[in-house]
Order: structure tokens, then C-alpha cells, then sequence
């Protein structure tokens, strides 16, 4: 094995404790008889062990090998990758080095295990190449990972030759991209070393869909349309959805992103105190064939907070313009995001008939920067009753329109009000009851 991966060029700069560079490493001590068998035993085993661990991060079934192997070339970033997922593959000098690491990832996929199980007297990897997994339910990982690598690792593991393995990997890169962007929908930032800052998959994002937001036709029109232009390479708007609490602001944005992810839009969450690291953030991704919404969720100051000042920088005045894959969608159940105070008035100065107050001018002008501004307000109670009936219906209750009502009428009386998140704890609280009750 370690003579195949010795030939990887554009893949070869894989880590060393990588389970493939570990496993090259036995498969060379064993060719080379001057080994303990113990230890080389303990490390196929330990390797093996990681296949295992990888295989229930992702819900990997059948050849794990494969599929681990598959998961390697689509999450390596390397040029060659990230040209053709940029502009798909093209007829450059490139393509015959590319060709060059296909043919030994080829051979990686047909790479016969059998000497080393006898050798070392271990049944590991031919156990492995048809595992069936106990048991995955879909919160224990990314299903849409899970079933891109596994489609992908079937069709490679049939490749005649490194010309079709190579249009099948290039093919996906374009499809789909390459790495963590190209794998997920959602991400979170923690800061890393030397002023960096890593990207953290959420691989159990809600699965709403606008459908699933009863009402509030005009706010999803309005926001629908600007995410369109947005994907779709036309001008759009930075968005500010404010309102009630409990109204579908959040939710629409994780429907948003569910609705546009096959037309590559991924959605990064951002935390008020991480404001400080936007500009590394978008240095990030401002070159990636993707388009991202930076997402703010409850996004509100207080007057002693000059955090805002970072974002307005970002979203409009910076000396780099802003680039055009990203838009910054933000919830708020503040109108005017900043607090205001009676001191904020003390600035006021008269000209002309007109007052104007720059404090205040301060802390509105973060608000005039989104382009977009859709207002959510509590539904009246004949709209709450319909958005209780119509999830009722979605999810099988069979109780008349006349019950529903009635018991909803008592539910938000003591559970918060009128709201949407009210008919939705309502309806999984009848559901609940339901169940108990069969």
C-alpha cells in the first residue's frame, strides 16, 4: 500500500497519523519483515477502530474502506479540487497529475487486504467491506453527507479505469464542491490559532421547510425573493426580520437555507461576540463557489455595547467591499436593534425648523443597512386558530376544528400568548397527550 500512496501528488499531503498514512505504515513494515507483530496487530486494530468511529459519525454501511476512502478525495482541498469546483474540469496540465492520484486511489479501492489478515492472523477488513450498521437514527449524523459519500463510493467502486474515476470525482466537486462546504448546510465559527477561525458543521439542523411556517405569506414572498436574486447571481439586499417573539423569524431562515441548498447557499451562524472575527470569516469564503448568508439570530444592544460597530463596518463602509457570495440575514425583536435612552436626545440640536440628534443618528444607521426589513407581528386569534388547525392536520390529530380551538384558546392563556411557537408547543403537547392516551 505504501508504494500507492507514495505516487499521490495533488491528495498526498494528508496527515501522518491519518488512517490512511497509518495503515500505509503497517502494510510497509509488514512487506519489510522487521516488525513486532504485536504492535503492528494493535495498530490495525487501532485503525480499524477509526474506520468504525468515522462509519458512525457519518452513517456509513457496506465497504466502509471505500467509503472512507471516498470521504478523503471529497473533503481534500487542494487546487485541483477547488478549480473544479469553482469552474468544473477543463483541459489544463493539471488534469495529468489529478489522473496520476486517481489511478492510485483506484488501486487503494481494489487493494486486497487478504495478505496482511493472514499474515498478522487478523478478520478485520474483510468484515468492514460489507458492514451493516445496527440502528442510525438520523440525529446521530449528517444523513445528506451519509448519502452523497455512499452514492459517490459506488459508482467509483466500479471505475474501469483513472479517465471515469476522474469524471466522476471532478463531476461531484462541480455539483456539490469540495470539503465541509460542499458537505453541509450549516455552520458555527469557534477562533482558532493565530487569528483564525475554524468552521464547525451542525449536522442536526431543524428540516422546516416555508410550507411548514403557517401564514405570514408576504414576509416569506418578500424573503424568498431576495435569496433567489441572491443564488441566482442577481443583486439582493442584506436582511433584518424583526418582530414578536415566537413569530417564525428564526424558522424561516432555516427554511430558507433548506429550500436553496441545492443551489449551493450555506449558512454560517454568528454570535454577537464573535463580531470581531467577521472580516477573518469572510476572507474565508469570499472566494468559494458557494453562496453564504451570515446568520444573526435575536441580534439586540444594549447601550453600552459597541459591538454593532463591528457589523455596521462589515455590511457597508469598510474600505474592502463587501464580496458579492455573502449576505447578512439577522433576526431581532427590536425594530431599531440598538436601545435607546432619553440621554440619547441630549445631542439634539435645532436648524432650520429640523432636530437632529447624532447619537441617535448612530445607532439607527446600523438598521439602514439592511436593505430588506421584513416586520413579523403576533397573528390576531382567528389566525392562530388557523395556524393550530393547519399543523394539526399536518401531523394526523383528528380532533374537530371546534375542540382544537377551544383547548388552544386555554393553552395560550397560560403558556405565553398568541403566537406561532404557542400553536406549535400546543399541537406537540396534544400529540403528546395522544400518545399516552393510545
Amino acid at each position: 500500500m505504501h508504494n500507492i500512496v507514495s505516487k499521490l501528488l495533488m491528495y498526498g499531503d494528508m496527515p501522518k497519523d491519518s488512517i490512511l498514512m497509518e495503515l500505509s505504515y503497517v502494510c510497509k513494515k509488514l512487506e519489510s519483515g522487521d516488525y513486532a507483530r504485536e504492535e503492528l496487530v494493535a495498530s490495525v486494530y487501532k485503525q480499524v477502530k477509526r474506520l468504525l468511529i468515522v462509519a458512525t459519525d457519518y452513517g456509513f454501511d457496506k465497504n466502509l474502506w471505500h467509503n472512507y476512502l471516498t470521504f478523503l478525495l471529497i473533503t481534500d482541498e487542494n487546487p485541483f479540487s477547488i478549480t473544479c469546483e469553482k469552474i468544473g474540469a477543463n483541459d489544463g496540465s493539471v488534469n495529468y497529475f489529478a489522473k496520476n492520484d486517481f489511478k492510485a486511489f483506484l488501486d487503494l479501492f481494489n487493494y486486497d487486504f487478504t495478505s496482511l489478515e493472514k499474515e498478522l492472523e487478523v478478520d478485520c477488513f474483510s468484515r468492514i467491506s460489507d458492514y451493516k450498521a445496527i440502528g442510525k437514527p438520523e440525529l446521530m449524523y449528517n444523513k445528506n453527507v451519509s448519502e452523497k459519500v455512499q452514492k459517490l463510493s459506488s459508482e467509483l467502486e466500479i471505475c474501469k479505469d483513472e479517465n471515469e474515476f476522474f469524471d466522476k470525482v471532478t463531476g461531484f466537486y462541480k455539483a456539490y464542491g469540495v470539503g465541509m462546504f460542499g458537505l453541509n448546510k450549516a455552520f458555527r465559527i469557534s477562533s482558532g490559532e493565530n487569528n483564525t477561525v475554524k468552521f464547525l458543521p451542525i449536522n442536526n439542523m431543524e428540516k422546516v421547510m416555508l410550507s411548514d411556517l403557517i401564514g405570514y405569506e408576504i414576509q416569506k414572498k418578500k424573503l424568498v425573493d431576495n435569496t433567489k436574486a441572491f443564488v441566482e447571481g442577481r443583486k439582493a439586499n442584506n436582511v433584518l426580520l424583526f418582530g414578536d417573539s415566537g413569530t417564525g423569524k428564526s424558522t424561516s431562515i432555516k427554511a430558507i437555507v433548506n429550500e436553496f441548498y441545492d443551489q449551493g447557499l450555506r449558512m454560517i451562524e454568528i454570535y454577537k461576540h464573535q463580531f470581531k472575527d467577521l472580516s477573518n470569516v469572510i476572507a474565508s469564503i469570499k472566494n468559494r463557489n458557494y453562496k453564504f448568508i451570515i446568520y444573526m439570530d435575536d441580534l439586540s444592544f444594549e447601550e453600552f455595547e459597541i459591538e454593532y460597530k463591528f457589523l455596521k463596518a462589515v455590511i457597508e463602509g469598510g474600505v474592502e467591499t463587501k464580496p458579492d457570495n455573502i449576505l447578512i440575514y439577522a433576526t431581532s425583536n427590536r425594530r431599531h436593534l440598538i436601545k435607546e435612552t432619553w440621554n440619547d436626545r441630549n445631542d439634539v440640536e435645532q436648524e432650520a425648523g429640523m432636530h437632529r440628534s447624532d447619537t441617535m443618528q448612530e445607532k439607527l444607521s446600523l438598521v439602514n443597512r439592511f436593505g430588506v426589513t421584513i416586520s413579523f407581528s403576533k397573528p390576531s386569534q382567528k389566525e392562530y386558530f388557523n395556524i393550530v388547525i393547519e399543523l394539526a392536520r399536518k401531523a394526523g390529530i383528528t380532533l374537530s376544528d371546534e375542540e382544537l380551538c377551544a383547548e388552544a384558546n386555554k393553552w395560550e392563556l397560560s403558556h405565553g400568548g398568541i403566537s406561532g411557537r404557542t400553536a406549535q408547543q400546543f399541537i406537540n403537547y396534544v400529540l403528546g397527550t395522544l400518545s399516552v392516551d393510545e
